[in-house]
């Protein structure tokens, strides 16, 4: 089976360095879906913004792994990276197919020279994702809140106390503000790093937000530049 993209998302995380572990983490963040010419057919989405939530079918195009390269055993971030645990008893993205599968909100759909668009929140996709699917979430069928989670019912993820200065200049919007706070408390470093006079930096919005992380849980933004 032969399988092309419908679509592609944007958002402002160019990289995978910093891009929420899950979607539905950082309901703050907000991108869209703009399609390929031969979907942007209105027809197709009809009837659409009844739905609050959407499945996105998506591909890992940022592997660095060679095509067709997967392992029956991977390290799950969650777990320190310590752990081994089966690949489909996990969410990795070093698969047999690398496809992921996120639920995100819809918010509206715009219309605009290029076709139709939509503008979805809590994605944990990078900038320029394929996509090729979109489903309805569907409550009744889709939603399972008393159901088990594995590994991931016993080892909750960790999040840090956010600062940042107050005679910081901040170049973004509250509503861009909000979502970096929200994506910094996830903690987007790789977990087997704790030197906490190690400074990073996470490409957002088009800056470099650098920060540093103490032995105490607390992310300190250090600086804001313009790329």
């Amino acid at each position: 089976m032969n399988i092309e993209p419908i679509a592609y998302y944007h958002s402002s995380l160019p990289t995978k360095f910093g891009v929420p572990r899950q979607s539905g983490l950082v309901p703050e963040l907000v991108g869209y879906v703009s399609f390929m010419p031969q979907y942007r057919n209105s027809d197709s989405l009809r009837g659409i913004e009844g739905f609050d939530y959407l499945w996105l079918i998506w591909g890992f195009s940022l592997n660095d792994r060679k095509s067709g390269a997967w392992s029956p055993l991977v390290r799950p971030p969650l777990l320190g990276g310590n752990e081994y645990m089966g690949v489909f008893a996990t969410r990795s993205p070093f698969r047999p197919n690398p496809l992921g599968l996120s639920s995100v909100r819809l918010i509206r759909v715009e219309e605009g020279s290029e076709g139709p668009v939509l503008v979805v929140a809590g994605a944990d996709l990078v900038d320029g994702t394929p996509i090729y699917d979109i489903k309805p979430y569907v409550a009744y069928s889709d939603a399972h809140p008393s159901a088990r989670s594995g590994f991931v019912d016993s080892n909750k993820w960790q999040t840090l106390d956010v600062v940042i200065p107050e005679n910081m200049h901040v170049p973004f919007g509250d509503d861009d503000l909000r979502a970096l706070r929200k994506i910094l408390e996830l903690d987007p470093r790789p977990q087997y790093h704790d030197d906490p006079e190690r400074v990073y930096g996470m490409s957002y919005c088009g800056y470099d937000v650098r920060f540093r992380v103490s032995c105490e849980g607390v992310l300190e933004v250090v600086g804001i530049v313009e790329l």
